[in-house]
Protein backbone atom coordinates (compact mmCIF):
# COMPACT_ATOMS: atom_id res chain seq x y z
CA UNK A 1 0.00 0.00 0.00
CA UNK A 2 1.58 3.36 -0.93
CA UNK A 3 0.55 6.35 0.45
CA UNK A 4 -2.28 7.40 -2.53
CA UNK A 5 -4.02 4.05 -2.10
CA UNK A 6 -4.21 4.56 1.72
CA UNK A 7 -7.65 5.59 2.65
CA UNK A 8 -5.94 7.15 6.17
CA UNK A 9 -3.79 9.65 4.67
CA UNK A 10 -4.78 13.20 3.77
CA UNK A 11 -4.38 14.02 0.33
CA UNK A 12 -5.99 17.17 0.15
CA UNK A 13 -6.55 20.68 1.35
CA UNK A 14 -10.32 19.92 1.93
CA UNK A 15 -9.82 16.92 3.88
CA UNK A 16 -7.74 18.11 6.09
CA UNK A 17 -9.73 21.35 7.37
CA UNK A 18 -12.43 19.07 7.64
CA UNK A 19 -11.26 17.08 10.45
CA UNK A 20 -10.75 20.50 12.42
CA UNK A 21 -13.07 23.17 13.26
CA UNK A 22 -12.26 26.80 11.57
CA UNK A 23 -9.73 29.00 13.46
CA UNK A 24 -11.69 31.93 15.83
CA UNK A 25 -11.90 35.10 13.72
CA UNK A 26 -8.83 36.37 15.88
CA UNK A 27 -6.68 33.78 15.14
CA UNK A 28 -7.07 34.80 11.34
CA UNK A 29 -6.51 38.50 12.03
CA UNK A 30 -3.74 38.48 14.58
CA UNK A 31 -1.01 38.49 11.74
CA UNK A 32 0.89 41.52 10.41
CA UNK A 33 3.18 42.10 7.45
CA UNK A 34 5.33 44.25 9.31
CA UNK A 35 7.55 44.67 13.37
CA UNK A 36 5.24 47.36 15.10
CA UNK A 37 6.39 48.62 18.28
CA UNK A 38 4.71 45.80 20.18
CA UNK A 39 7.01 43.07 18.53
CA UNK A 40 9.98 44.88 18.43
CA UNK A 41 10.16 45.42 22.28
CA UNK A 42 9.33 41.65 22.60
CA UNK A 43 11.97 40.87 19.80
CA UNK A 44 14.18 42.78 22.30
CA UNK A 45 13.76 40.28 24.64
CA UNK A 46 14.20 37.16 23.06
CA UNK A 47 17.85 35.52 23.30
CA UNK A 48 16.91 32.94 20.86
CA UNK A 49 15.29 32.16 17.75
CA UNK A 50 14.67 29.24 15.75
CA UNK A 51 15.64 29.93 11.95
CA UNK A 52 13.64 27.37 9.35
CA UNK A 53 15.24 27.44 5.87
CA UNK A 54 14.68 25.25 2.75
CA UNK A 55 16.95 23.95 0.02
CA UNK A 56 16.10 24.39 -3.80
CA UNK A 57 14.69 20.66 -3.58
CA UNK A 58 12.39 21.64 -0.65
CA UNK A 59 14.29 19.50 1.67
CA UNK A 60 13.94 21.65 5.58
CA UNK A 61 16.24 22.52 7.86
CA UNK A 62 15.86 24.18 11.58
CA UNK A 63 18.81 25.54 13.60
CA UNK A 64 18.87 27.41 16.68
CA UNK A 65 20.27 31.10 16.88
CA UNK A 66 21.31 32.39 20.13
CA UNK A 67 22.84 35.57 21.44
CA UNK A 68 22.29 38.02 24.09
CA UNK A 69 18.91 39.42 24.34
CA UNK A 70 18.53 42.24 21.60
CA UNK A 71 21.30 41.07 19.22
CA UNK A 72 18.56 40.40 16.41
CA UNK A 73 17.95 44.15 15.31
CA UNK A 74 14.66 45.49 13.69
CA UNK A 75 16.12 47.75 10.92
CA UNK A 76 12.67 48.85 10.13
CA UNK A 77 9.60 47.58 10.17
CA UNK A 78 10.05 45.04 7.24
CA UNK A 79 13.44 44.07 8.12
CA UNK A 80 15.10 42.31 10.32
CA UNK A 81 18.80 41.69 11.00
CA UNK A 82 20.53 38.38 12.21
CA UNK A 83 23.93 38.20 12.52
CA UNK A 84 25.74 34.61 11.69
CA UNK A 85 27.85 33.88 14.56
CA UNK A 86 30.89 31.15 14.93
CA UNK A 87 29.39 27.82 14.72
CA UNK A 88 30.41 24.68 13.39
CA UNK A 89 30.62 25.74 9.95
CA UNK A 90 27.82 23.57 8.82
CA UNK A 91 26.28 26.42 7.01
CA UNK A 92 23.49 24.16 6.51
CA UNK A 93 20.75 27.77 6.95
CA UNK A 94 22.95 29.96 4.82
CA UNK A 95 23.40 27.35 1.86
CA UNK A 96 19.73 27.02 2.00
CA UNK A 97 19.19 31.00 1.93
CA UNK A 98 21.42 30.89 -1.15
CA UNK A 99 18.77 28.38 -3.08
CA UNK A 100 15.57 29.23 -1.79
CA UNK A 101 15.27 32.81 0.42
CA UNK A 102 11.80 31.48 2.06
CA UNK A 103 12.43 31.43 6.17
CA UNK A 104 10.74 30.64 9.16
CA UNK A 105 11.89 31.94 12.88
CA UNK A 106 9.69 31.63 15.86
CA UNK A 107 11.81 33.61 18.89
CA UNK A 108 11.47 32.47 22.94
CA UNK A 109 11.36 34.63 25.77
CA UNK A 110 12.47 33.14 28.64
CA UNK A 111 10.02 32.07 31.09
CA UNK A 112 7.49 33.05 28.88
CA UNK A 113 4.91 30.74 26.96
CA UNK A 114 4.15 32.95 24.35
CA UNK A 115 6.19 32.92 21.04
CA UNK A 116 6.93 35.39 18.46
CA UNK A 117 6.37 33.88 14.75
CA UNK A 118 8.07 36.10 11.53
CA UNK A 119 8.07 34.56 8.23
CA UNK A 120 9.53 36.28 5.20
CA UNK A 121 12.74 36.21 2.50
CA UNK A 122 16.11 36.26 3.41
CA UNK A 123 19.21 37.21 1.59
CA UNK A 124 22.65 37.08 3.24
CA UNK A 125 24.92 39.91 3.06
CA UNK A 126 28.65 40.98 3.80
CA UNK A 127 27.77 44.76 3.93
CA UNK A 128 30.13 46.49 6.69
CA UNK A 129 27.74 48.90 7.33
CA UNK A 130 25.37 46.09 8.39
CA UNK A 131 28.61 44.21 10.05
CA UNK A 132 29.35 47.30 11.77
CA UNK A 133 25.89 47.19 13.71
CA UNK A 134 26.75 44.02 15.87
CA UNK A 135 30.33 45.30 16.56
CA UNK A 136 29.45 45.74 20.13
CA UNK A 137 29.47 42.12 20.73
CA UNK A 138 33.22 42.06 20.62
CA UNK A 139 33.76 40.31 17.10
CA UNK A 140 32.04 41.14 14.43
CA UNK A 141 30.27 38.80 11.94
CA UNK A 142 31.05 37.25 9.29
CA UNK A 143 27.66 37.77 7.33
CA UNK A 144 23.81 39.36 8.33
CA UNK A 145 21.32 37.44 7.85
CA UNK A 146 18.29 40.27 6.32
CA UNK A 147 14.90 39.22 6.55
CA UNK A 148 12.24 40.84 4.58
CA UNK A 149 9.18 40.24 6.57
CA UNK A 150 6.27 38.73 4.98
CA UNK A 151 4.11 38.37 7.91
CA UNK A 152 4.37 38.36 11.78
CA UNK A 153 2.42 37.54 14.83
CA UNK A 154 1.81 36.32 18.58
CA UNK A 155 1.72 32.59 18.85
CA UNK A 156 -1.01 30.82 21.76
CA UNK A 157 1.21 29.62 25.23
CA UNK A 158 -0.33 26.50 24.56
CA UNK A 159 2.82 24.22 23.23
CA UNK A 160 4.58 25.88 26.34
CA UNK A 161 2.38 25.71 28.49
CA UNK A 162 1.34 22.04 28.06
CA UNK A 163 5.00 20.77 27.88
CA UNK A 164 6.21 22.72 31.15
CA UNK A 165 9.34 23.92 29.40
CA UNK A 166 9.79 26.67 32.02
CA UNK A 167 8.85 25.01 34.85
CA UNK A 168 12.18 24.11 36.99
CA UNK A 169 10.34 20.91 38.40
CA UNK A 170 10.34 19.46 35.00
CA UNK A 171 13.50 19.96 34.23
CA UNK A 172 15.89 16.69 33.74
CA UNK A 173 18.58 15.79 36.43
CA UNK A 174 22.15 15.52 35.35
CA UNK A 175 21.51 11.48 35.80
CA UNK A 176 18.46 11.70 33.45
CA UNK A 177 20.23 13.61 30.82
CA UNK A 178 21.01 12.00 27.72
CA UNK A 179 25.09 11.10 27.29
CA UNK A 180 24.96 13.24 24.41
CA UNK A 181 28.73 13.22 24.11
CA UNK A 182 28.34 9.22 23.83
CA UNK A 183 25.49 9.97 21.11
CA UNK A 184 27.56 12.17 18.91
CA UNK A 185 31.14 10.00 19.08
CA UNK A 186 28.71 6.78 18.06
CA UNK A 187 27.14 9.02 15.21
CA UNK A 188 30.74 10.14 13.91
CA UNK A 189 32.59 6.67 14.27
CA UNK A 190 29.72 4.95 12.73
CA UNK A 191 29.56 7.50 9.87
CA UNK A 192 33.39 8.01 9.29
CA UNK A 193 33.91 3.69 9.25
CA UNK A 194 31.21 3.65 6.78
CA UNK A 195 32.89 6.42 4.64
CA UNK A 196 36.32 5.71 5.33
CA UNK A 197 36.94 9.19 6.71
CA UNK A 198 38.68 10.47 9.98
CA UNK A 199 35.48 12.01 12.57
Amino acid sequence: MTLATDPHTILNKAALEALYPAPTASVSLKVIDHIDEGLRSTLALSPLCFLATANAEGQLDCSPRGDPAGTVQVLDPQTLLLPDRPGNNRLDSLRNIVENPEVGLIFLLPGVNEVVRVNGRAHLSTDPELLGRFAGAGKLPRLVVVIAVREAFMHCPRAFATAELWNPARHLTGEQQPDFRAIFTAHVERNAAATGQQG
